[in-house]
């Protein structure tokens, strides 16, 4: 094994010896296990923000902070009204609205196992302040009977 900053792959097979016969072997990227900072990270897609800088890692983190965001409004917004005359229509609608909150709450999920911290923090922050804005008592009218 080499002890460099990479993994080099598993050793080659008599099969994928004559596949990859004449091409460079490339060495993998390891992946954080354990929680880190810094801004040279990739998040949900490969090489973004990656070494891009800054600029770049700081609107990973926006994004990531809005789809948490997002994902708590589409959980706490009641968008189809109770007594819709189309049950048929209003079910469609909720169900694709559901699929489209598990999408975006599986996208953060995947961003937090970037391992980055940063990226966390900025989830953990959506996810809250979506909470206290269209789920916590705060912002509700109380309604006297």
């Amino acid at each position: 094994m080499n002890h460099d900053h990479g993994m080099e792959g598993p050793a080659p097979t008599s099969q994928s010896t004559n596949e990859t016969a004449g091409m460079h072997h490339h060495k993998m990227m390891m992946m954080h296990m354990t929680f880190f900072w810094g801004n040279n990270v990739e998040i949900l897609f490969s090489r973004w923000p990656g070494r891009h800088g800054a600029g770049m890692y700081a609107l990973a983190l926006i994004f990531i902070f809005v789809l948490a965001f997002v994902a708590e409004w589409l959980l706490h917004s009641r968008l189809i009204k109770p007594g819709s005359s189309n049950n048929v229509w209003a079910g469609v609608v909720q169900t694709l609205l559901h699929g489209t909150r598990v999408g975006l709450s599986y996208l953060v999920m995947l961003g937090v196992m970037s391992f980055n911290g940063g990226v966390f923090l900025m989830a953990v922050a959506g996810h809250t302040l979506g909470f206290l804005l269209f789920g916590s008592r705060v912002f509700k009218k109380n309604i006297v009977a």
